[in-house]
């Protein structure tokens, strides 16, 4: 198998080729997971689309039929036949089939139609007779097993399910010839429905706590063989540690439930608009925490420490929620901390440039405690490296403690979930739980039977029955067993949007009365990027920008988070500059920049970008660019595609950084003049922070940003351990004191993803005057915080409609005299000036002569004082604003 690094090399360069010249967010690496994981499946070039239609990519339009093995065969010798008749598809199976209207179609022969639910349990192969001689491929069965059992499966209770304290244990099989329950050391039969495809046993109460794996024979096909495969339960609840094993738990059992869980009081509910989110680690937020009694655990969310006291003001700032990235189980990390090994070089004594703290990192990066965690393992039970014990049910009592925490000091919490791939398939690896269930069903297969890997990993079928029904189920469990306030889907674009919707649907149906919780107020967004297998709606109507548009469930907004920083995640030189990052206003010489004239011409179109990035990138939004033209949001050029794409506000997510690429501090470090001093980069970096705070429809910012967080330049620190990721929510607890507390300076960054960036890292590393002091962050950190108190009590950023966006905001200095560096904002009775360039700047608004505009109180009497001397003076309507800084106006 190849190595990590190589692994991540090999899918960069794959994304970059299905993205060629698009400016798109990086899309995130998911570790140890295998770039390839087909094993040795056979070609399986005939799809079985449904009980009557088989799909044939290369056969000849002549008859043909499916050879099918005896399931008892264990070498599955053919031993019945469906015969196939040249056919067509219907209307029907080219709508749900898109990608197969090109292909020889067959129709399967009314007479041996009652064959199928014995067919798909053992080999099979089409076959056809031609005269070039015989052909012979597999089948894929996704199609048929929908329609042979789809309806009562989805229907079904799978998993661990309580009636009356006993358990009855079931799990979705159709094709498997017997399913039997390993319980606790023993064998217990199991029951077929055959209508349904589900196997099931119902047990008694001694059964609970006990653990226990499902043993399945079935027909292999990429092992050419039956296999009697042990597995975990995909419905899994409750795992032993490393998940060796699925435990036996009813979620609504009293005794998991932390003291004050059924009367839990939640921050009062905001629209998805409104929201203000945080995206943080588990792990990165505590790990280095010396005022935590529990680093790196659910639990440090229930501490009094520097970190929860950080998210406490911030709370009562206005951010509304914490986006906490995969906290369910996966599978790169040993859970128990006794198998979690760490580096072995005194880190902090090395030089802020030296390579040394990399090689050290890498050399156990694949056995410590780090990881993003987007490999999942089983979807619905909490990562059990973050509790105090992973095996058992600590991990779900613990990490309700964490949601009352979070709950506690006014943050709601939101959790990454990636439902697009899983860590492993076929039937060699471990890992590989669904695929190892029902054979080649529940991931995505290209034409010829292999599994898709665009996503970077085994890629799913959400537009699968059950596939699909288990990414509803898990959301909901999540939603009412641990009463979880919102989901970001990763690579959300990889699920069809009709799988999306029956997510925010099953949600909805959430009431406090029967369920606890009100699912309407759960809010939901994802990553709508087009590409890979399934891109333009290739297979079905994709879950992209786009398409989610006046769906209420929000995407990332890619085309304003590029303007502000500048360029795009894959340039070769990172110091190409944008709006917050000093394009032509304060050049840092890169030819990669372009001339002054090339520019200028550039940082105004960034300006249009933006200004409809703060619309909430509504397509309909009409204003004045700076070129004099009329346009709306959609027509507004972003590499070839509509930069406004929104219905209303909600529909685009705002930011300008998360976790995937450079942190902010990191881009602005590479991108602005190397002269530039601590202070000003602060005042940069909120610049930038304000074009996603103060936008309609939500934002998020990583956890850290406020504080000028640094990864030590790197880009992508999926496996980048403690030493480059974690928080240091007090900049003099940076271990040794050798680094700034920003974290910048912890050495060049891991050289798999950043080698080709060291030579502009190395010298950034060395200067000590891109260390920003503690009073520099805090500063920072204080004036975002101003931001968000005005955006949390002005109405004005909180607009429903289109139309009430279009009344209420404008850009009264948009056309070809603009300034470039700066942008004015009219919205309602506030005017937002947004200067990103070194000099003081006057805005003259001639229309609001006369009208009494003063510095917002919150600003006028804030922590920046320096943005408290931006004045106004009412006789000409000129708005005066100090360099990198973001002023907002009230009307009195």
């Amino acid at each position: 198998m190849p190595s990590t690094a190589h692994r991540l090399r090999r899918r960069t360069a794959a994304v970059l080729a299905l993205l060629a010249g698009a400016a798109v967010l990086a899309l995130p690496p998911h570790p140890r997971a295998q770039a390839a994981p087909t094993g040795g499946r056979a070609k399986a070039e005939a799809q079985w689309i449904d009980r009557t239609t088989v799909v044939w990519k290369g056969a000849q339009p002549v008859a043909a039929q499916l050879e099918f093995g005896d399931p008892a065969d264990r070498a599955g010798r053919p031993t019945g036949r469906i015969r196939l008749t040249p056919g067509t598809l219907t209307p029907a199976e080219r709508a749900a089939y898109p990608h197969l209207t090109g292909y020889p179609a067959f129709t399967v022969d009314p007479r041996d139609r009652a064959l199928a639910a014995t067919a798909l349990r053992g080999r099979l192969v089409a076959t056809q007779r031609t005269a070039e001689g015989p052909r012979t491929t597999g089948v894929q069965l996704p199609g048929v097993l929908d329609d042979l059992y789809g309806t009562r499966a989805r229907r079904a209770a799978l998993g661990p399910v309580f009636h009356a304290g006993r358990p009855t244990l079931a799990v979705w099989a159709p094709t498997a010839r017997t399913v039997a329950l390993e319980l606790a050391g023993r064998r217990v039969p199991m029951h077929r429905d055959g209508a349904s495809g589900v196997w099931s046993v119902r047990g008694d109460r001694a059964w609970t706590g006990k653990p226990y794996r499902y043993l399945v024979t079935v027909w292999a096909p990429d092992a050419g063989r039956t296999v009697t495969n042990a597995v975990t339960d995909p419905y899994a609840t409750a795992l032993t540690a490393d998940s060796a094993r699925s435990l036996v738990v009813d979620l609504a059992d009293p005794r998991l439930a932390p003291a004050g869980w059924a009367a839990l009081r939640k921050p009062a509910a905001v629209p998805l608009r409104r929201a203000r989110i945080q995206e943080l680690h588990v792990r990165d937020f505590s790990i280095e925490d010396p005022t935590s009694r529990h680093p790196g655990q659910y639990l440090a969310f229930t501490d009094d420490s520097a970190g929860m006291r950080h998210l406490k003001a911030l709370a009562a700032a206005g951010t509304t929620h914490v986006h906490l990235l995969p906290a369910f189980d996966f599978s790169s990390v040993p859970e128990r901390r006794a198998d979690q090994q760490r580096p072995a070089c005194d880190l902090p004594a090395l030089p802020a440039d030296s390579a040394r703290q990399q090689e050290c990192v890498a050399a156990t990066a694949d056995r410590d405690g780090y990881n993003w965690g987007y490999d999942p393992l089983h979807y619905t039970v909490p990562e059990g490296s973050y509790a105090s014990d992973p095996d058992g049910t600590a991990r779900t009592v613990e990490f309700r403690r964490m949601v009352q925490g979070l709950n506690g000091i006014g943050l709601r919490t939101v959790m990454d979930v990636v439902y697009n791939h899983t860590a492993a398939a076929g039937q060699d690896d471990p890992r590989s739980v669904l695929d190892r269930i029902v054979p080649g069903y529940y991931h995505r297969l290209l034409d010829d039977g292999t599994v898709a890997t665009s996503t970077c990993c085994a890629g799913t079928a959400p537009e699968h029955t059950m596939m699909g029904k288990l990414v509803v189920d898990s959301v909901v469990t999540w939603a009412r067993q641990y009463k979880v306030d919102g989901f970001r889907f990763d690579l959300m674009g990889h699920h069809p949007k009709a799988n999306v919707l029956a997510v925010r649907k099953a949600l909805d149906a959430l009431t406090p009365a029967r369920d606890g919780v009100d699912g309407k107020a759960v809010v939901l967004y994802g990553e709508g990027w087009n590409f890979g297998e399934a891109a333009d709606d290739a297979r079905f109507v994709q879950a992209t920008q786009r398409n989610m548009a006046g769906t209420g469930i929000a995407t990332f907004n890619d085309r304003a988070r590029d303007a502000v920083r500048g360029g795009g995640p894959f340039d070769a030189d990172p110091r190409v500059q944008g709006f917050a990052s000093g394009l032509a206003t304060d050049p840092n010489a890169s030819p990669a920049n372009g001339d002054s004239a090339a520019q200028r011409a550039r940082l105004l179109h960034y300006q249009d970008l933006i200004k409809v990035g703060l619309t909430g990138n509504l397509a309909a939004y009409a204003f004045t660019d700076t070129t004099g033209r009329r346009v709306t949001g959609a027509q507004v050029d972003y590499g070839g595609a509509p930069a406004g794409y929104a219905a209303a506000p909600g529909d685009a997510l705002a930011y300008v950084d998360a976790h995937d690429n450079e942190t902010l501090y990191d881009a602005l470090a590479y991108k602005l003049p190397p002269g530039t001093s601590a202070a000003d980069r602060a005042r940069m970096q909120v610049v930038a922070l304000a074009t996603a705070a103060l936008a309609q429809g939500p934002a998020l910012s990583q956890a850290g940003s406020d504080l000028l967080r640094s990864k030590s330049l790197d880009r992508n620190s999926f496996n980048s351990g403690d030493w480059f990721n974690a928080l240091h929510w007090e900049c003099a607890d940076d271990p040794g004191g050798a680094t700034a507390g920003n974290g910048f300076g912890r050495g060049l960054p891991p050289a798999a993803d950043n080698k080709d960036k060291w030579p502009y890292a190395k010298p950034l590393l060395a200067d000590p005057a891109l260390r920003p002091d503690c009073a520099t962050q805090n500063a920072a950190s204080a004036a975002y915080r101003d931001l968000l108190r005005i955006h949390a009590t002005e109405p004005a950023f909180g607009l429903a409609t289109t139309a009430a966006v279009q009344s209420a905001l404008s850009f009264p200095r948009s056309g070809p005299d603009e300034t470039p560096g700066v942008l004015t904002m009219r919205l309602a009775d506030l005017v937002v000036v947004f200067n990103a360039t070194p000099q003081r700047q006057a805005q003259s608004v001639p229309a609001l002569a006369g009208h009494p505009y003063a510095l917002h109180p919150v600003q006028a009497h804030g922590a920046d004082r320096t943005t408290a001397t931006a004045a106004y003076d009412p006789a000409s309507g000129t708005f005066t604003v100090p360099p990198r800084t973001v002023a907002v106006f009230r009307r009195g």
